[in-house]
């Protein structure tokens, strides 16, 4: 092997200007930065991200075959808003999965504690206007309690649905972020309960938590 090929091979993969312009608009759209409605524009981005079109066209048709956004020709993307009846189906997928995956965890002894803890000191970073991104965390917390169940079928299910959760808390703490404090006492709740290996408890206590969370969209709008 030549000192040449040798530094070629050491280099990190180059980012496709194509997946860079995906990761961008992705990360927006679920963060609620580029909210429902919102129409994306190609030549913004290109300009923005400092590539040409056609990758950005390239991330927006992948985000189309994830039902994120609607193309329309020589305008750009239309993110694709979340209906109330999208919600519904949401809410109901999410608590056949999550209180079971939470109980059978507690049952199981196999509850990760530190993980839940560090999702929720990343929340309480959101709470103090630290820099955390409070959807995201909440996401990795509802994420881990799933994984924690050890259904490898329920966890493929929640993964399937969880870019829709993410982008639902994302649009409801944007409209009221006081929102937030209530919802990491009730994340705490259910992380003592599991820690305790109590699992009905936990899986009562997720179950309110879900419907909460969805009383709250609802009333938002």
């Amino acid at each position: 092997m030549t000192p040449a090929t040798s530094s070629r091979e050491a280099r990190p993969p180059v980012e496709t200007a194509a997946r860079r312009a995906y990761a961008h608009v992705k990360q927006r759209l679920l963060d609620g930065r580029f909210p429902g409605g919102t129409l994306l524009s190609e030549n913004a981005l290109a300009h923005e991200l400092e590539i040409s079109r056609t990758p950005v066209r390239e991330a927006f048709g992948q985000l189309e075959a994830e039902g994120l956004v609607e193309l329309y020709p020589r305008r750009g993307a239309l993110v694709v808003p979340i209906s109330p009846s999208e919600a519904d189906d949401v809410r109901e997928a999410r608590m056949l999965i999550e209180p079971f995956c939470a109980r059978r965890a507690a049952e199981g002894g196999s509850v990760p504690t530190a993980e839940l803890d560090a999702s929720i000191a990343e929340q309480e970073r959101a709470l103090t206007g630290a820099g955390g991104d409070f959807a995201a965390a909440d996401r990795w917390f509802h994420r881990a309690i799933v994984a924690a169940g050890d259904n490898a079928l329920l966890t493929r299910a929640y993964d399937a649905l969880a870019d829709r959760h993410q982008r639902m808390a994302a649009t409801t703490v944007a409209r009221d972020p006081s929102r937030i404090e209530r919802f990491i006492a009730e994340h705490r709740e259910i992380a003592a309960a599991l820690a305790r290996g109590e699992g009905d408890a936990a899986a009562e206590l997720l179950t309110a938590h879900l419907r909460s969370a969805h009383d709250v969209r609802r009333r938002g709008g």
